[in-house]
């Protein structure tokens, strides 16, 4: 198969390596240093759990033409940046695209390129369930397994379904299919703003973050009103375990977040003030339109905005 991975961080490059080393043909669309770099040692990942490292040769280019079509075609993009990317999308004569990373606009995305798709489009959303950074030379990846990907579409079963099942067939990485994708990638950034404003606020020291016993709280307590946010909405909680936990355990959550922040792969956790803000700025008006208070979710955003202010 003939497959584009859209962007070369640390999800992007693992994707890739998954794909290439699964028999297919495979781009990455890169710019400035980490196109020299990709074109010059191509995709080097240090897996840090596996505690090995891989090399892959790759094509790359810089930017995605209107007349290059491929079979699949892979977004792994920061929420911040989807936006820009859309367009570029749209004016491509390929098919089927997968947007993968937090998203708070699926239907809106998928509307825009239904609208101004060059071709007719087939959309599914995913999330990629590694971790890692990047250097100047390579990516860490933090995996548990070969990987997965929670993927789903919006109007029901992903209608490119055997392409998909084709692109991973002979590699060990999951698909993990969910009929509900748009609530499941909701639910996902009540998680991931909170933890992120902490960690930014302490500029990624997670021995401070540790000690920090008053925010600490306030995330595991924001986590909490963030899911009666989205249940107020008519959002269902998922996985539903998670949330009960984090509402009805809090302590327990708290010493685990401990626990993690004292590991040293925590220190490999990758985040932007930018696709933060880009967040936080759209679920303000969800908690806007929602009747439930949320004190320790604005007191952890106005602190973080302060610190960057």
């Amino acid at each position: 198969m003939n497959i584009l991975v859209y962007g070369a961080g640390v999800q992007g490059s693992y994707l890739a390596h998954v794909l290439i080393r699964g028999g297919h043909d495979v781009t990455v669309l890169a710019r400035g240093e980490r196109a020299e770099v990709l074109e010059d040692k191509g995709i080097v990942i240090r897996h840090y759990l596996q505690r090995k490292t891989t090399s892959d040769r790759v094509r790359v280019i810089r930017s995605l033409e209107a007349g290059d079509v491929y079979d699949l075609i892979f977004v792994v993009m920061k929420y911040s940046d989807f936006e820009a990317v859309l367009p570029v999308l749209a004016s491509n004569n390929s098919r089927h695209i997968v947007l993968i990373g937090n998203n708070m606009e699926t239907y809106a995305m998928q509307d825009y390129l239904s609208k101004n798709g060059r071709s007719p489009k087939q959309v599914a959303f995913g999330f990629q369930t590694t971790a890692g950074t990047r250097t100047d030379e390579h990516v860490i990846c933090i995996r548990s397994g070969h990987g997965q990907m929670v993927i789903g579409g919006l109007d029901g079963t992903i209608p490119f379904r055997p392409l998909l099942e084709q692109a991973f067939m002979g590699t060990k990485y999951k698909l993990n299919e969910n009929d509900q994708i748009d609530a499941w990638l909701k639910n996902h950034m009540v998680l991931v703003v909170p933890l992120n404003m902490v960690i930014l606020f302490h500029q990624f020291q997670m021995k401070q973050v540790v000690r920090d016993d008053k925010r600490l709280r306030q995330l595991v307590a924001a986590m909490g009103e963030g899911f009666q946010v989205l249940e107020s909405l008519g959002y269902p909680l998922l996985p539903a375990k998670q949330a009960s936990w984090i509402i009805g355990y809090p302590n327990v959550i708290r010493r685990a977040l401990k626990i993690f922040f004292s590991l040293p792969v925590s220190r490999l956790i990758d985040g932007t003030s930018v696709e933060l803000n880009a967040l936080n700025n759209t679920f303000a008006e969800w908690r806007a339109m929602s009747n439930v208070p949320t004190p320790n979710w604005d007191a952890l955003e106005a602190e973080w905005q302060a610190g960057i202010s």
